[in-house]
């Protein structure tokens, strides 16, 4: 069994559609509400949804689980409620760490290209945990994942358990199918006119 939690989202929701085709058994952690989301799973149904909410009682019921994709966040750029985005995006997760830790699953969680901040040279986006450090986040989202990813570094320095697969993966600006429900934060492609024009002079 597979646990993807936002994978009623955007990347999850993708993410998901692909281990569905390959035949694996999932469990989807997100919040359908009364919107739209539920179009994207429409046609890859997973085995069962949950609520964040009920995600610690059901990690508790020690399901057979094979890999955790971590995608659930609270991901705008615009968010405000540093309460809630440090519960979201830091507590849960290092939540869901220790549980695949102990119990020997892989996890590989969504960090975020947020978390280089004004970087504008290449030798700015170094990989690694020795260069975790030096990122400066513009926004409540980016130190929220820098957060996160540092803690990670105190776990492994500190000699702590640790998933025995686990990878963090940043994510710059995606944009494609199922992200519609975003709202205001949809991706959005702009190209100048005259530059269309031109290229197809």
């Amino acid at each position: 069994m597979i646990i993807v939690t936002g994978g009623a989202g955007f990347i999850g929701s993708c993410l998901h559609a692909a281990l569905r085709r390959r035949g694996l058994r999932t469990v989807v952690v997100d919040r359908l509400r009364d919107g739209v989301k539920w179009r994207n799973l429409a046609s890859h149904a997973p085995d069962r949804i949950i609520t964040p909410d009920a995600l610690e009682g059901f990690l508790a019921s020690e399901p057979d689980v094979e890999a955790v994709f971590h995608m659930g966040a609270i991901s705008a750029t615009t968010a405000r409620d540093g309460d809630l985005v440090w519960s979201s995006n830091v507590d849960l997760s290092q939540k869901l760490w220790r549980w695949c830790a102990v119990r020997g699953v892989r996890m590989i969680y969504a960090s975020s290209a947020a978390t280089y901040g004004a970087a504008d040279r290449p030798e700015m986006f170094r990989d690694g945990l020795e260069n975790i450090d030096g990122l400066r986040p513009l926004n409540l989202y980016g130190w929220s994942k820098q957060a996160f990813d540092l803690w990670v570094k105190r776990e492994i320095e500190a000699g702590a358990p640790v998933p025995p697969q686990w990878a963090g993966l940043k994510f710059f600006n995606v944009y494609g199918p199922n992200e519609y429900h975003k709202g205001s934060m949809i991706s959005v492609v702009k190209v100048k006119y005259d530059e269309v024009v031109q290229g197809h002079a």
